[in-house]
């Protein structure tokens, strides 16, 4: 059996151990439904919400409040992270304002946009937009700055232009950190757009969190926060797939068999 299929199982087998666990624990334990519903009532509370609450339609709208902010902010990201590394002047200038932008808390933000922009989605994606940004731009900041000279002194002596510099050396090396960067970023997305949609909105699975806590409903909470999940792991794990093919010519850890 290979190592790789044993880590598999253990995965699933841990699964099924943490399910059950809701299952039957809460019972065990006494803990009443309003406090900790068990799964069996949030599968049902689910099928509710399918029928009842249009369930799709609001996983759709976080899912592309998402998409956006973590396309939008990814993009920024290395766009300015490419200038202050190409350009230490223009780093001293702008890092002041670009630091105190990512300490400012991004919650406080939040009721402002909706503010500005009604409940419409494009508060949701502005908050995503900031929290995704500063990761991806750091990242990318510090690969370009990190560059061998070497390599770039090599395309010089080649008589190879500026953008030629940038293009085979300074950015293929900045690949590898930008993907780390977006690994983090696409959960960040997520975290973004939810605190949005809870600030203000009437569509998403944020809005469904807060109506079912108005309720009482704590299995529609867990529903909410179970499909808000479940959108993080599938971006993170698209972001995954993306750099497995384009840093395909990376060395990787081999996996042992047994």
């Amino acid at each position: 059996m290979s190592r790789r299929y044993q880590m598999g199982l253990g995965s699933a087998l841990l699964l099924v151990m943490f399910l059950a666990a809701w299952q039957w624990l809460p019972g065990a334990l006494g803990v009443p439904e309003f406090v900790l519903p068990k799964l069996s009532s949030t599968v049902i509370e689910g099928v509710r919400m399918f029928h009842e609450e249009n369930l799709v339609m609001h996983t759709m709208v976080t899912a592309l409040e998402v998409i956006v902010g973590f396309v939008v902010g990814s993009g920024l990201g290395v766009f300015i992270g490419v200038i202050l590394g190409l350009s230490p002047a223009t780093e001293t200038v702008l890092s002041p304002y670009i630091l105190a932008l990512q300490i400012a808390p991004k919650v406080a933000f939040a009721p402002l946009f909706v503010m500005w922009m009604g409940y419409t989605i494009y508060p949701k994606i502005l908050v995503a937009v900031l929290i995704v940004f500063f990761p991806v731009m750091v990242n990318v900041l510090g690969a370009v700055r990190t560059v061998d000279p070497d390599m770039v002194n090599l395309v010089r002596a080649m008589c190879g232009s500026r953008l030629q510099v940038f293009r085979l050396v300074e950015f293929p090396s900045a690949m590898q950190a930008l993907f780390a960067g977006l690994r983090i970023a696409s959960t960040l997305a997520v975290i973004g757009v939810t605190v949005g949609e809870l600030v203000g909105g009437d569509k998403g699975l944020g809005y469904l969190l807060i109506y079912g806590e108005g309720q009482g409903n704590t299995a529609m909470v867990f529903v909410s926060i179970t499909a808000l999940t479940v959108i993080g792991i599938l971006a993170y794990a698209s972001v995954a797939w993306v750099e497995k093919r384009v840093l395909h010519y990376l060395p990787r850890a081999s996996m042992r068999t047994v």
